[in-house]
């Protein structure tokens, strides 16, 4: 394994920056929140009518998922008229979601 991506052998991290890696982690445990993570990524900016369109999840449950992301910071909201638009603001979120992928079977793509 590369030296460079492995950074649990050269260093220990602090307890702080393992609450917030398991915090998020915690967060994006979910098939229905990494599927908005998913969309996010492709499309950069998303009105969550798109969001709701595009799961095939209902509103409440879009919703609500939109709203714990933001709370503990991995997206960001803006008002555009009467529409909510919602990106990521954390990257983290993305290198879980392309460590995701990269471990993913050929199979496991739609």
């Amino acid at each position: 394994m590369n030296s460079e991506k492995n950074c649990i052998r050269q260093r220990r991290l602090k307890v702080e920056a393992l609450e917030r890696a398991a915090q998020t982690l915690k967060m994006l445990a979910h098939p229905q929140r990494l599927r908005i993570i998913e969309l996010l990524e492709r499309d950069r900016e998303v009105p969550v009518y798109t969001l709701i369109e595009a799961t095939g999840f209902p509103q409440a449950v879009v919703s609500q998922h939109l709203n714990l992301m933001r709370r503990v910071g991995l997206l960001t909201a803006r008002r555009q008229g009467k529409e909510m638009w919602y990106s990521i603001t954390d990257p983290r979120a993305l290198s879980i979601l392309n460590c995701i992928c990269t471990h993913c079977s050929k199979g496991d793509f739609e």
